[in-house]
């Protein structure tokens, strides 16, 4: 099993590999175009989103309500994600 500081680690390490992606691809293509405030909020979007996911993970036991939970948390991180990068709401934080 997988003990809860490695969970942690794994959780940073993933969030730079996650990063990593459009900043290898802005060394190839200009249809890649991240500024340092980019990286900044998705940085901050996907580690406390993993981190609120390992809270629910240590937090609630029944499975029913983690699984639920950790899906209505992931279904608010593609939203706000989709909002960023498109304006699907037309807020005004939208990135269009």
């Amino acid at each position: 099993m997988i003990t809860q500081n490695k969970r942690l680690t794994g959780i940073v390490l993933g969030v730079a590999f996650l990063l990593s992606i459009p900043l290898i691809a802005m060394q190839f293509t200009n249809e890649v175009n991240w500024g340092v405030f980019d990286f900044i909020v998705m940085g901050v979007l996907l580690l406390s989103t993993g981190l609120v996911v390992e809270l629910v993970i240590r937090k609630v036991r029944n499975a029913d309500y983690r699984i639920g939970l950790i899906a209505v948390i992931l279904v608010a991180l593609f939203l706000i994600w989709a909002e960023l990068a498109v304006g699907i709401f037309g807020s005004p934080f939208a990135g269009s």
